[in-house]
Formats: structure tokens, C-alpha cells, sequence
């Protein structure tokens, strides 16, 4: 049982927070429904992730082996059967297909589940063998956990919200894709690292970066797409908290550049400058919608 935990990588839930960014930004997350909307879809992509995870692990336990880290995954290490993996993995799926179904009726959400499943199999089938498009396909699963979330509570988003959300994570993956070709790419554990330069990536990690940051002020600053009112006193905070996030893009940047960003989940979790710089961004968005 501690084997089949650990190959679920609940310590990767963290990355499905982004389906109550959404309902959070749009004042309606303190409503009864739209919170149970929000609940139901975080433990449905939490199935979906999970099984997701043991079908890959599955497939790349023999590459996963030659990996300094990954070789000790509970299926490549040899603690978790290949049979148990793949029945477990098959039950996951379709409990996060269920939830939607027979709980919320949400035929979006649904519809976001199925897309994910479908990308996500494909991933780890071929596209992520081919350089750049993989890179839309990881942040397509940022993308759509966020937007997710949006749909599952009918809730109406903005042009801005879509740019942040969908460069943001472009922006998380190619600064992995860097700490990775910096410390394991002569492993080749990871075929298609070969396929980039440091140069390259630190150019689309730059390009990302820019996006993100301004899609973010003209989300924050434009007071029709956050949807607050024109009381100069209800949007201050929104405007106030570009400043975590320009400091959190440059952190990242230098963690992606000294080799100590191999995966966002790891920042947020471990690392006491970007926990700080959240922390502030919550505070602020949270006085801002809800003050």
C-alpha cells in the first residue's frame, strides 16, 4: 500500500490548487455550491493525475532505472508490480471520470477530464518525444486544471486570466526543462533534452516570462476583467500583487538558471523565498476580491 501511494505522487496534488484560482478570483468561492463544484473537481483530477502517473511510470520503468533519482520510484525500484500499477491506474481513471457524472452533472467538466486523459496518454505514448510540442503538452495540464475549474462552476473568465494561466505554465515547464538539461541531460533518461540548447531555453524561458508578467498587469490593472467594482479601494490589492509575481517569475528564472528549479511543485513546497512570495500574493488577492 505505501508503494501504490507513493507511485500516485500526492505530493504532485499541489499542482490541481489551480482549479480554485478561477471560482477564488471571481468572489465565488465562499459559495456553498461553487465550493463543492471546486472540491469535487480537485479530487476528480486528483484520481485522473494519479492514474495518469502509474500508467507513465509503467512505461518508463526501464529508462527510470538508469535515472539518479527516479530509479528508486516504487515501480522501477520493483516495490510495486507492474499488474497492481496498471489495475490501479485503470481504477483511478475511471473514479475521476464518475465524479463528475454522478456528483456535480457537470458535462464541462467532463469534457476537461476526457481532453486531459487524452493529452496526457498521449504524452506518454509519443509527443513527449518531440521537442517543443512537448512543452505545450505538459502546460496544457496546467492549463487545463485552472480552466477546469472555471467551467465546473460556470464561471466566466477573462481573455487576461486565460494568457497568465496558459504562458505561466509554459513559462513553470520550460524553466524544468533547463534545471534538466543543466544536471541529468548526458543521462538520457529524457530522449528529448538532446533535442534543445541552454540558449534556447533560456530564450523561451525570457519569452514566457514576458508574457506572463504582462498578461498579469493588464489582468490586474483593467478593473472590467477582474470584475471588481470601481472603488479604488477594492482593486488596490489586485495592482499590488504584480509585485510577488514579478519577484516570483525573476526567482524562478534564477533557480531555472543555477540549476535549483528541477520542478515547481518543489519551489512551492521547499523553498522559503517563493512559500513567502505566495503567501504575499494570496493575502493580497484575498483583500482585494473578498476585502
Amino acid at each position: 500500500m505505501r508503494a501504490l501511494v507513493s507511485a500516485m505522487r500526492p505530493r504532485q496534488w499541489v499542482k490541481n490548487g489551480l482549479i480554485a484560482v478561477a471560482p477564488a478570483a471571481a468572489h465565488s468561492l465562499t459559495h456553498a455550491d461553487v465550493f463543492w463544484r471546486t472540491a469535487t473537481a480537485f479530487v476528480a483530477f486528483c484520481f485522473m493525475a494519479s492514474g495518469i502517473y502509474l500508467f507513465n511510470d509503467v512505461r518508463d520503468a526501464p529508462s527510470d532505472r538508469l535515472h539518479p533519482t527516479k530509479r528508486f520510484r516504487a515501480i522501477a525500484s520493483g516495490e510495486l508490480s507492474t499488474r497492481v500499477a496498471l489495475t490501479s491506474a485503470v481504477v483511478l481513471i475511471a473514479v475521476a471520470f464518475a465524479i463528475p457524472f454522478a456528483l456535480t452533472r457537470s458535462q464541462g467538466l467532463l469534457l476537461i477530464l476526457a481532453l486531459y486523459f487524452v493529452v496526457s496518454i498521449n504524452y506518454s505514448l509519443w509527443l513527449k518525444n518531440m521537442a517543443i510540442i512537448e512543452l505545450g503538452v505538459v502546460a496544457s495540464g496546467f492549463f487545463l486544471r485552472a480552466y477546469g475549474g472555471a467551467v465546473t462552476s460556470h464561471i466566466t473568465v477573462s481573455t487576461w486570466f486565460l494568457v497568465v494561466i496558459s504562458f505561466g505554465a509554459l513559462f513553470l515547464v520550460v524553466g524544468k526543462r533547463a534545471s534538466e538539461l543543466r544536471h541529468v541531460g548526458e543521462t538520457g533518461t529524457r530522449p528529448v533534452l538532446g533535442e534543445y540548447t541552454p540558449e534556447f531555453l533560456r530564450s523561451a524561458l525570457t519569452m514566457s516570462a514576458t508574457v506572463v508578467v504582462t498578461g498579469y498587469c493588464l489582468w490586474a490593472f483593467d478593473t472590467t476583467s477582474t470584475g471588481l467594482s470601481a472603488n479604488l479601494n477594492d482593486f488596490v490589492p489586485i495592482r499590488l500583487s504584480v509585485v510577488p509575481v514579478v519577484f516570483a517569475v525573476l526567482f524562478i528564472m534564477r533557480s531555472a538558471e543555477t540549476g535549483e528549479g528541477a520542478t515547481p511543485e518543489d519551489l512551492l513546497l521547499h523553498n522559503r523565498t517563493v512559500q513567502a512570495l505566495a503567501l504575499i500574493w494570496a493575502v493580497l488577492i484575498a483583500w482585494g476580491v473578498y476585502g
